[in-house]
């Protein structure tokens, strides 16, 4: 088990990343699995180190679980209600996993399993990947970590789906910021897979011309070539991100 102490991390605080892909016109949250009985699923989280920034423990923590540098995070809400605890979740695991706990010391359940069940405070952030660059990569508490469509997740551990709900309507809102939702495709990529995204985004659809204004004169996209198909000289310009 890892060593979840107050020597190493701050005690009773958390980062929750939702992490959103964007593929086939799906907008897919990263969940993972506990490596434990019981089907207990949660959002990629971890503790943050007493030597390191929130923003670099959030990155930190992404890094581990997508093999990713640099990623856009946005901070969008902190969760910490004072009946905020994770004892139902510890006390869930600890029922489906007996087998598990004879083999430890009772001084490391107290003390690691304690230590978990307190009241927590989250910090949370939201982060946007091109999912084809994603690797999914498990810690040593993760059973699986796959992508899920937003509208079909699994049951989540505590308030891990008002999270993600709070972390699409954040999406929403900023979503003009720098065209910050852009951070979802390719390096290139074609007006029509913009179009796409937002759509799939506000579940909504658009004028093609209209929307074609609205990002264009957002001033955020350099043109890179036209490329024609056929005799109809229709085919989208193909663009490149300035991120």
């Amino acid at each position: 088990m890892p060593g979840f102490n107050s020597e190493t991390y701050i005690p009773q605080v958390a980062i929750d990343c939702v992490i959103f892909g964007f593929r086939d016109k799906k907008l897919s949250v990263l969940i993972s699995k506990l490596h434990l009985k019981g089907e207990i699923y949660g959002l990629p989280s971890g503790f943050i180190k007493q030597d390191e920034g929130l923003e670099d423990a959030a990155q930190r923590i992404l890094k581990e679980r997508t093999g990713l540098s640099e990623i856009y995070l946005e901070h969008f809400k902190n969760f910490g209600n004072a009946n905020r605890t994770n004892r139902d979740v510890i006390q869930r695991i600890m029922e489906y996993n007996t087998d598990f706990f004879a083999g430890l010391d009772r001084f490391d359940i107290k003390n690691e399993f304690e230590w978990l069940s307190q009241r927590f405070i989250s910090i949370c952030y939201y982060a946007l990947v091109d999912i084809n660059k994603v690797t999914p990569t498990k810690t040593e508490m993760d059973e699986s970590l796959e992508w899920y469509d937003i509208h079909a997740l699994p049951g989540l551990m505590m308030d891990h789906k008002e999270i993600v709900d709070l972390a699409l309507e954040s999406l929403r809102q900023n979503l003009d910021k720098n065209i910050i939702i852009l951070n979802l495709l390719p390096e290139k990529f074609i007006m029509k897979e913009v179009q796409d995204l937002y759509e799939t985004v506000f579940e909504t659809t658009y004028a093609r011309n209209n929307f074609q204004k609205k990002i264009l004169d957002l001033g955020v996209l350099d043109r890179l070539e036209k490329k024609f198909t056929g005799a109809q000289n229709k085919a989208p310009y193909l663009y490149r991100f300035k991120k």
